[in-house]
């Protein structure tokens, strides 16, 4: 071959493969989609696998691509601190948001994560609408997408919970919605817009709620065929009110006349949490602008169930086989709208959850009861003798212990010798595996992981200095408590599912370990553009590939 029209070949060859890498860089999905599944344990993926049908979570698993050992990693495991890391990736010490609610360590004053009494409710009387992202002190991946873009792309949040619309759609978004129980409408604050779009007061006036729950909540199939639940009637399950027992059929349509809130409890709640996020779609045409658009969705009802009836529950499976039709019919809506292929979607978890600790019992794996006024009263107590000072713990939130720091300092007590004292007690309580007091957790031998978890979860001026790590199977309430929570370490709160589909991703699985703060990073590698600006974890090269 002559020897320049080799360097022509070499020259074009190497040209185009530049201009298609180039390209490749500035190819861009229309629409990301972030999906939150509140308290969706990982093992749902698979605990119902052979009942989904093709089009929902099969479809995920069997399309996507699944990151199956992806944890949180920080302390409380809580449904404010999930959806704020998740869409940060960032950590509570950084982020700050702690817990649904914390005590301002300065001022003793509570808060509400997304309080903010300088904004007004738009779309319903009542202050369900007086909501800001204020209280977050990071950007999010959805405010590095505005910013990349010069704000051209548009940002929505969707969930019933006002927390979990606001913190993912972060400080820049052009709306975040959330579900107001007293109107029984959508809402949103001041904060986004003066008053609520057309087609959002077109939706609220089709008074969905009501037409969702005319015909109860009966089983989708035959009772008995649930066969990874316990007995329909049992002790620790929660009941609606005026239920005399927690079973099947469930007579909605009265319940809700009486308790508008009561469709949160139920797998309806999804439904209109994702008819609401298709309406969005189209009253904002997301994925047909000139820049990427972003939408997050919180299916929040799988935590009501949860929280009102355990894991193991039918009333738990069946909302996720419901859930599984909804996203079969979601997903089929994007493909006709925004183009199978052409979006990018994420689906995971803000946190999981414990086994019932009746369940547990019942079958004698350990589990109890850390009932806060057996603790909180013998340790202030015990305190007061020792010091000579009375009401030293001045709150207990969050597993956190705070102290007052005005009467320590007026009675010239060593604060250091108080919380060393406070954690001698605790490690004596039943319930308790470990106390620490976090500012000299370096001398606590406390193994990894969670000794990290607690430095992570650590916002000295949002959080008690002293925490406290219950034995596992243990979590807080009351004796006697139906139905199950979360928030601590263990797998069943912190191993939640990431499962990524879409646009460039191609299916597959990791096994490797995975954190929650990795999810926003790896948006970021996919988008080409900047992480947020408290982020902490690292892009997953499986997925960016």
């Amino acid at each position: 071959m002559p020897k320049k029209l080799f360097v022509l070949i070499a020259f074009v060859f190497t040209a185009n493969f530049l201009f298609a890498q180039q390209i490749k860089k500035d190819q861009k999905p229309k629409l990301v989609v972030g999906i939150v599944v509140d308290q969706m344990r990982w093992d749902y993926l698979y605990r119902y696998y052979d009942r989904y049908g093709d089009g929902g979570f099969k479809r995920l698993l069997n399309d996507g691509f699944s990151c199956e050992n992806t944890f949180i990693n920080y302390l409380p495991s809580y449904t404010a601190v999930g959806h704020t890391v998740i869409f940060t990736g960032s950590v509570p010490a950084i982020d700050g948001i702690v817990g649904n609610d914390w005590i301002d360590q300065i001022t003793g004053k509570s808060w509400y994560c997304t309080e903010d009494t300088s904004v007004q409710t738009v779309g319903a009387p009542g202050k369900a609408g007086e909501m800001s992202p204020d209280n977050l002190l990071v950007s999010t991946i959805t405010d590095e997408l505005r910013l990349a873009t010069n704000f051209r792309s548009r940002v929505v949040g969707i969930s019933l919970k006002d927390r979990a619309a606001i913190l993912p759609a972060g400080h820049t978004a052009n709306g975040a919605f959330w579900f107001d129980d007293a109107s029984g409408r959508f809402i949103t604050s001041t904060y986004y817009m003066k008053d609520l779009p057309d087609w959002a007061k077109k939706f609220n006036s089709n008074d969905e709620p009501q037409k969702l729950l005319t015909n109860g909540w009966n089983t989708l199939y035959p009772k008995d065929t649930y066969k990874q639940s316990s007995e329909d009637n049992v002790s620790w399950e929660g009941k609606f009110k005026g239920e005399n027992a927690p079973i099947f059929p469930h007579d909605m349509k009265n319940i809700y006349k009486a308790d508008p809130g009561s469709i949160r409890s139920t797998p309806f709640g999804n439904t209109l949490t994702l008819d609401f996020a298709k309406a969005a779609v189209n009253g904002y045409n997301l994925g047909n602008g000139g820049a990427t658009d972003f939408l997050t969705v919180n299916c929040a009802s799988t935590d009501y169930v949860g929280h009102k009836y355990g894991p193991n529950s039918i009333e738990i499976e069946d909302t996720y086989l419901r859930l599984d039709k909804d996203f079969a019919a979601f997903f089929k809506f994007l493909d006709e709208k925004v183009g199978k292929g052409n979006y990018l979607l994420f689906l995971t978890a803000d946190h999981g959850a414990a086994h019932a600790i009746g369940f547990m019992k019942e079958h004698r794996i350990p589990a109890d009861f850390l009932v806060s006024k057996k603790i909180d009263g013998p340790l202030n107590e015990f305190l007061t003798k020792k010091f000579g000072t009375d009401k030293l713990i001045s709150s207990s939130i969050n597993y956190h212990l705070s102290f007052d720091l005005k009467k320590i300092s007026d009675n010239n007590l060593d604060y250091d010798a108080v919380k060393k004292a406070a954690v001698s007690f605790l490690q004596k309580q039943p319930g308790i595996q470990f106390a620490v007091d976090i500012d000299n957790i370096g001398y606590a031998p406390i193994p990894e992981p969670i000794k990290s978890m607690i430095i992570n979860g650590y916002n000295t001026k949002r959080c008690g200095p002293v925490m406290i790590i219950p034995d596992s199977g243990w979590f807080g309430g009351r004796e006697g408590s139906t139905g199950t929570t979360h928030g601590n370490w263990n797998p069943y709160d912190t191993h939640i599912p990431l499962v990524f589909m879409g646009w460039k991703i191609k299916q597959g699985t990791t096994n490797r370990y995975v954190r929650m703060s990795d999810i926003s990073p790896t948006i970021a590698a996919l988008l080409h553009i900047q992480m947020p600006n408290g982020n902490v974890g690292e892009a997953i090269g499986e997925v960016t590939r």
